[in-house]
């Protein structure tokens, strides 16, 4: 399975710093984002403000919000269709929860 794939590795501690290895592994997490696809960009100035991620595919339209390393995290997966749909796009998956549950999801299962 995916998990075993972003497990820390002794050579992180080269490239993360002395980071905790929480803080580790959603850097890692975050890195694997980006490599699917997902930009993200700081919502507020400043080294620790929020990030939102955003990955256009052909069927979906997923959004990744991480307001901190703790709660207050959530992504969304959105079908998109040909037409105009009023309200929105409908949201097929969503979660919310810590940095690191949301960016295993989102890397794991938002494919």
């Amino acid at each position: 399975m995916c998990v075993r794939r972003y497990r820390l590795r002794r050579s992180d501690l080269a490239v993360h710093g002395g980071d905790s290895p929480d803080l580790t592994a959603a850097k890692r997490l975050l890195d694997a984002a980006k490599s699917q696809g997902f930009t993200f960009q700081r919502i507020t100035p400043g080294p620790d403000g929020p990030l939102r991620g955003v990955r256009e595919t052909v069927a979906y339209r997923d959004i990744c919000y991480l307001g901190g390393f703790g709660e207050g995290c959530c992504a969304i997966r959105a079908r998109k269709y040909s037409l105009i749909v009023p309200g929105g796009l409908p949201v097929t998956e969503r979660v919310t929860g810590d940095a690191l549950t949301v960016l295993h999801t989102v890397v794991t299962k938002y494919r």
